[in-house]
């Protein structure tokens, strides 16, 4: 079966292999965001990706997977809108960056700075803080170090440009920090999974950096 990341609201999941995890990506709720299982295979634990809303069907898709943690991008209500009931029944810590941790109702276990890395199983996710869309938005790179990586973008990127801005200083604190630490630091091969949407790799976003700062908030 081939992965297209291309799935809807009430409609089945989508899986790949990546090197040693098993990624699922479900679209749930009103505004059509993405959450994200990843596997590690070696241990089977879980990591999930923005608890964001229909809990029920979140957990159909977790099943009996051992999930160690759930990851909030950033403090937007529609991207925890499950979280109280998808740790309550996994007992899963919750992650979030130090900055957006206090605009999350359900307290964070283990909170994170640029340049960490959240660890389940025998995997890895590599932080990068992005401002702008929030002040503690965060993107997740998993691979970092390899010829494709992928990578999470919770709000700050997607298909077609970056996430939604509300000042000038803001628009150009997220666009700048996607040009220094994201198409800088990683190849055009990697993969981004956004937190509403389709799919995209950067290689076909890179060409129309300029046009994102010419084009403005």
């Amino acid at each position: 079966m081939t992965y297209t990341g291309d799935v809807s609201v009430g409609g089945p999941a989508d899986t790949r292999d990546i090197d040693g995890v098993r990624l699922t990506k479900i679209a749930v709720g009103e505004m059509h965001n993405n959450a994200y299982l990843l596997v590690d295979e070696t241990t089977g634990q879980g990591l999930l990706i923005d608890a964001a809303a229909e809990p029920l069907r979140l957990l159909e898709m977790i099943g009996d997977t051992p999930v160690a943690k759930i990851v909030t991008t950033h403090q937007h209500a529609d991207h925890w809108q499950a979280l109280a009931e998808v740790k309550a029944a996994t007992r899963a810590a919750t992650v979030a960056h130090r900055l957006d941790a206090p605009g999350i109702p359900v307290p964070t276990d283990e909170v994170v700075e640029d340049g960490d890395t959240i660890a389940w199983g025998a995997s890895l996710l590599h932080v990068t803080h992005l401002v702008g869309h929030t002040p503690g938005s965060i993107a997740l790179t998993l691979n970092a170090a390899g010829p494709q990586p992928h990578l999470f973008t919770g709000d700050c990127l997607f298909p077609g440009g970056p996430g939604r801005t509300t000042t000038p200083e803001t628009f150009n604190s997220l666009v700048s920090g996607l040009e220094e630490h994201v198409f800088a630091r990683l190849p055009d091969a990697t993969w981004i999974y956004p937190g509403h949407g389709n799919d995209s790799t950067l290689g076909a976003e890179r060409p129309h950096l300029a046009e994102w700062r010419a084009r403005g908030w």
